[in-house]
């Protein structure tokens, strides 16, 4: 037998609860790798940008940070340009802080969008696997209940074997996706992490700049 035959096997074995698990799985994969490439994306693109206004906020040229910013779509982009348009009308730090805590508070929905389905999913996978196996092993009582004595050994036996290939199944589905989701928020939190830090640097490199100016801080 080959390793395709037995998965066939296998999963034909396991009822119609094996269906709604393999769409379980399906979704669940299809966010996993949504996700991950958009939050791959999103860090490379937030690295890049910030290396390009780096040196414009060392050197005071604001107008030039957002020129850059305001043209980037990526989650720095949008936290730096609140900041950086409020130097201008904003006699204090906090002033400036307060306004990129609020964009911060709306980029934080775009990475950790969908994210939290993946423990869901993983969930249900294990309720379905479950549920198939007491439904099969309902069939299987009940099934024995009018065979020959003789056989009811090894009629249930077998059709314990088969129950089980759904939970097993449920499990195998389950645990990677809460693998799975445990490094997106790993990522998502690295994310966050780094633009708070940004964020921290830029309005440091701003006090700087304005003590060196004689404005006030």
């Amino acid at each position: 037998m080959t390793i395709y035959e037995g998965i066939v096997g296998f999963f034909q074995e396991g009822g119609v609860f094996m269906y709604p698990i393999v769409i379980v799985l399906t979704l669940g994969l299809a966010i996993s790798i949504e996700r991950y490439l958009y939050l791959s994306k999103t860090s490379l693109t937030n690295r890049m940008v910030w290396k390009k206004i780096t040196p414009h906020i060392k050197a005071g040229n604001f107008q030039q940070a957002v020129t850059v910013t305001s043209k980037s779509h990526s989650a720095i982009g949008q936290i730096l340009t609140y900041g950086l348009n409020r130097i201008k009308s904003a006699a204090r730090r906090d002033d400036i802080e307060k306004a990129m805590e609020e964009s911060l508070m709306e980029v934080m929905p775009r990475l950790e969008k969908r994210t939290h389905y993946l423990a869901t999913f993983a969930n249900i996978a294990t309720l379905l696997g479950l549920l198939g196996t007491i439904i099969g092993l309902i069939n299987a009582f009940t099934a024995v209940a009018s065979a020959n004595p003789a056989e009811k050994a090894d009629l249930l036996s077998a059709s314990i074997s088969v129950a089980m290939n759904t939970t097993a199944f449920g499990l195998m589905v389950a645990i990677p996706l809460l693998l799975i989701h445990t490094v997106l928020q790993s990522k998502t939190t690295e994310i966050v992490d780094s633009l708070e830090m940004a964020s921290v640097k830029f309005l440091n490199a701003v006090d700087e700049r304005r003590t060196a100016t004689g404005q006030p801080a």
